[in-house]
């Protein structure tokens, strides 16, 4: 396995619990929209403590770019990670990942989970090919949103949110489920592109296909 130890150029917080880190590119080093990389903190009580980070810049771009959520009571990498500063150094392995654009669908993320997503939709934009896409994002409460106003620049109303534990004007409340989907999909015969906490995908999953969604046409991790 191939590994890259590279600097942190910049990190900061776009969130009360998420971290925005750039950091260099190594040379020839390539992901598509959507791919991740295990990664772990260049100290020696962290560097075998890796985890999978989706890249959140495009492929391009002459740096990396990952968003992250931290879980400070968990103790552990996230947590490490959001004390690191700029010149502090992570290590990168290879690039893995099934998540990639097949064409145009619908995004359901929970939480973390919309980080895959993040690439796939700015590189549309790029393209000019954001077209009919749609992304149903569930959060806890508002201020855990990711990203929420780029997403509704480049979505418009094709950004729906919906909310488990807080009431907001403007966003769906409670979870995910057959009604709301019927509410909110008017085509089922297009992809649907899932990622959050197994527990989330194994239900949507469930409700997709009583709604008759092929499973061809679920694009996943771990495919």
């Amino acid at each position: 396995m191939e590994k890259h130890v590279v600097e942190i150029k910049e990190i900061k917080h776009i969130n009360h619990d998420v971290l925005q880190i750039v950091t260099e590119k190594p040379a020839g080093y390539t992901f598509v929209p959507g791919q991740a990389t295990e990664v772990s903190i260049n100290k020696k009580e962290w560097k075998e403590e890796g985890r999978p980070f989706t890249f959140s810049n495009l492929p391009h771009e002459k740096d990396l770019e990952f968003v992250i959520k931290i879980y400070p009571s968990h103790k552990g990498v996230t947590n490490e990670l959001s004390q690191l500063k700029k010149g502090d150094e992570l290590v990168l392995h290879d690039v893995f990942g099934t998540i990639q654009y097949q064409g145009e669908g619908v995004f359901i993320a929970g939480g973390a989970g919309v980080t895959p997503f993040i690439s796939i939709f700015r590189d549309l934009q790029q393209k000019n090919q954001l077209g009919g896409n749609k992304l149903i994002f569930a959060n806890k409460t508002k201020k855990d949103i990711i990203l929420a106003q780029e997403f509704k620049d480049m979505l418009g109303e094709n950004f729906i949110n919906i909310l488990a534990e807080e009431k907001v004007d403007d966003h769906a409340h409670g979870l995910i489920n057959e009604q709301f989907l019927k509410d909110n999909i008017k085509n089922f015969d297009q992809k649907f592109y899932l990622c959050g906490p197994e527990p989330m995908m194994e239900v949507l999953e469930e409700q997709l296909s009583n709604l008759n969604v092929s499973p061809k046409s679920i694009i996943k991790e771990g495919m």
